[in-house]
């Protein structure tokens, strides 16, 4: 028989009046647009129950539920810290990272339900900005320009931004799985980054303003390695043109060493943020379902994985850049990140000890984790991680002014390396 402690039914009580108090949030009913879902929320036998209906909140103790989040005391406990831990930061860090939590429910309600569900949890569970110094950014400096490519598989028509010093080391960004490069829209416009680097983020086909070549057939957009890396590669010899810093995220991470498996003489050097070793489990229905709202979903999915105390309003930036995406895009890009590289069998590839590789890692990511980045660093010689303990999956784009300094100290080690490699 269950038995729920005094402790464990306040915790729980506390926690219900939290998400009860978002009522009239207006991001709420943007995001639950003719949902009905009902949560449960238990912790031995406390158990509450909240409502979603047409954009409110409300108790329905006595109702059956749809979903169901078993949170033990400890976890409860950890959700009103200041700011709350990895795995701690929201409904999907919950449901989905957190080996203490135990979710049941349909796959399908859930998710139909996980966009207006994250939105509950961030608003109840508000942590303190974290603080960082004002980077100068110049947005109108960004210039946007079309490039064609010739790959092995044809020609594409390519967007990409530029900013910077023509002539200075080339800087080159590559965005996340379903996304675009308008990720590094801070750091193109970034005056200080500017004034000492070629800058370049350019949309990879079929992704944000790369629209899809005209001889393509309709059928399912899928990537593999072969083809991501033609792309990018293509993209280095023909527009950059000279050897360049390759900074990817996540899935621009697996293909930036990738690339320096295959392609180390179209570097200077690497910088994988948010690095995958082997990121399993990324994959579910909700990213491509006729029966769910993937513009809804996907820009969910990934706000859980953002670090509570990076601004609401950068994380809003990130997750709407996921409401965009063209059907199926996001899911296979995840495909190849999540089932095709292994961190594995590309990382003993690199020389690190003549390609400087440098990885950042943020401790709420729990898709790429600072132990992956650790594990990843360990199978190349020479290369060099570092942790940022405020930030989550996005670094660039949830809290742009506090990546800023960790991006400085990676290009820094970079450039020492080559300091000493003249010497």
């Amino acid at each position: 028989m269950r038995t729920a402690t005094p402790v464990a039914r306040e915790l729980l009580s506390d926690l219900a009046a939290r998400l009860l108090a978002q009522a009239g949030d207006p991001e709420l009913a943007r995001l639950s647009p003719g949902l009905t879902v009902r949560l449960a929320l238990t912790s031995g036998a406390a158990r509450r129950v909240i409502e979603m209906a047409d954009g409110t909140v409300r108790a329905a103790d006595t109702a059956p539920a749809d979903l169901e989040l078993d949170l033990p005391p400890e976890v409860l406990a950890r959700l009103f810290q200041q700011p709350a831990p990895p795995r701690h930061q929201g409904f999907t860090a919950l449901q989905l990272a957190n080996p203490a939590v135990r979710a049941l429910g349909d796959t399908l309600r859930l998710a139909q339900g996980r966009a207006a569900l994250e939105r509950l949890f961030e608003a109840a569970l508000t942590a303190e900005q974290r603080p960082a110094p004002l980077r100068p950014r110049d947005l109108t400096a960004v210039r946007g320009a079309y490039v064609a490519l010739t790959t092995p598989e044809g020609r594409f028509e390519v967007y990409t931004d530029r900013a910077g010093q023509g002539g200075a080391v080339p800087l080159v960004f590559l965005h996340t799985a379903g996304a675009d490069a308008r990720q590094f829209q801070a750091q193109m416009a970034d005056s200080q980054l500017g004034a000492g680097y070629d800058l370049y983020a350019p949309d990879m086909p079929f992704h944000g303003r790369s629209l899809p070549p005209l001889d393509w057939d309709g059928a399912a957009y899928q990537l593999s390695a072969e083809r991501y890396g033609s792309w990018v590669i293509a993209y280095l010899d023909q527009v950059v043109c000279r050897p360049a810093i390759l900074a990817g995220c996540s899935m621009g991470a697996a293909i930036t060493l990738e690339v320096a498996a295959r392609r180390p003489d179209l570097l200077r050097a690497i910088l994988p943020i948010e690095p995958p070793l082997r990121a399993t489990g990324r994959l579910n229905r909700g990213q491509n379902d006729v029966a769910v709202h993937a513009g809804l979903h996907n820009g969910a999915f990934v706000r859980g994985l953002m670090a509570p105390g990076s601004p609401e309003s950068y994380r809003r930036r990130a997750s709407w850049i996921y409401s965009q995406g063209a059907p199926g895009v996001y899911q296979a890009d995840l495909a190849y990140y999540s089932l095709a590289f292994d961190g594995h069998v590309t990382a003993p590839r690199i020389d690190a000890g003549q390609l400087p590789v440098v990885l950042l890692s943020g401790a709420y990511d729990y898709s790429a984790t600072p132990e992956d980045g650790a594990a990843l660093a360990a199978l190349m010689p020479g290369a060099q991680q570092i942790v940022m303990p405020e930030l989550g999956h996005f670094p660039m784009t949830e809290h742009p002014d506090l990546f800023a300094g960790y991006l400085d100290q990676a290009l820094a080690l970079v450039a020492g390396h080559a300091s000493q490699s003249k010497s």
